[in-house]
């Protein structure tokens, strides 16, 4: 049988509301007391449910992440930035992704809708927009992070600069004297491939346009074909930095040296950039100070401060290495 708060107060010789008090940090209970109280939960194993403790605090000081995946290339950033914003200001982090399909829906859906967190940061795939959408309207306070460029439902976001991104790729490529880029972009469904293509556009007009995945396959399989169809390109300027990787495999193995024959660019200096070969020139997109960010804003409303109607914008900013 579980150990109760009765079975603490009898132990200790105190009253119920007094244990209460004691486990949600009441400043009303003299320190001897607080002390016994502590011992009698330490010596019984007594763990309070997470719902007396969120009744009697009127919060729970924890907050909920949803993400689609936490194996997405960026997703370590995203989530340490906010991690460290979280933590430093004294609360958990729930973390909650769609892996399992409805089944995890239905679950996130009905734990927040419980109020087991007092907000929420979310990562959201097109599909699950609607659900984050209809918990923030029945008054969870939710704070999108978005590098997609998602149309999202009138609700605060930190999003980064993916056109002003593609512009910096192409204004160096172009300052580099290359004039026919090859670009390979991800799935046009995302805002950003539109977005980032732009920019692009706006400082060097591409040979040729690729469409494919988020993928090192794309990316070999993109450059392979333009090669095939004897396509004349100097640069390659891939939508992220996992179709940059396999563009550079695909140039390695088809005798073409980077960045003298055909330079490349990237989108996100993730880790792996600095250790393809050779090292991949690309545009930093902010992740973990997007997450950081995100959750600071969601934290100043939990505090008070109203939460924005808007997006908050952090810029991308080109780092440039070996490959161009």
């Amino acid at each position: 049988m579980p150990v109760t708060i009765s079975d603490v107060a009898r132990q200790a010789g105190v009253s119920k509301t007094t244990v209460s008090r004691v486990l949600n940090a009441g400043a009303d209970v003299d320190a001897a007391t607080a002390a016994r109280v502590r011992e009698v939960i330490a010596a019984l194993g007594y763990v309070p449910r997470l719902g007396a403790v969120q009744l009697a605090r009127g919060r729970s000081r924890t907050v909920a992440m949803f993400a689609p995946s936490v194996t997405w290339p960026w997703m370590g950033e995203v989530l340490q930035g906010v991690a460290d914003t979280v933590e430093a200001a004294g609360y958990a982090l729930m973390l909650f992704t769609s892996g399992g399909g409805p089944a995890s829906m239905a679950h996130f859906t009905a734990q927040v809708s419980a109020r087991v967190c007092d907000g929420l940061l979310a990562i959201v795939p097109e599909r699950c927009l609607p659900a984050v959408a209809e918990l923030a309207r029945r008054g969870t306070p939710v704070v999108l992070i978005d590098d997609h460029g998602h149309r999202r439902p009138a609700l605060p976001s930190v999003g980064t600069t993916n056109r002003a991104g593609g512009a910096q790729a192409g204004a160096h490529l172009r300052a580099v004297g290359r004039s026919r880029p090859l670009v390979i972009t991800g799935p046009p469904r995302f805002g950003c491939v539109g977005q980032r293509l732009e920019g692009f556009r706006e400082q060097l007009p591409p040979t040729l346009v690729l469409e494919g995945e988020f993928t090192e396959r794309t990316g070999r399989d993109a450059v392979e074909h333009a090669l095939a169809q004897g396509v004349d390109f100097d640069a390659v300027f891939a939508h992220n930095d996992q179709i940059a990787a396999g563009a550079l495999r695909a140039l390695r193995a088809a005798g073409r040296t980077v960045p003298d024959d055909v330079a490349v660019v990237g989108f996100d200096d993730l880790p792996m950039a600095r250790s393809t070969d050779p090292a991949l020139t690309t545009v930093r997109q902010p992740m973990r100070e997007m997450g950081g960010a995100a959750a600071s804003l969601l934290l100043a409303g939990l505090g008070g401060t109203p939460l924005p109607d808007g997006s908050l914008v952090i810029p991308t900013d080109l780092v440039v290495r070996d490959s161009a």
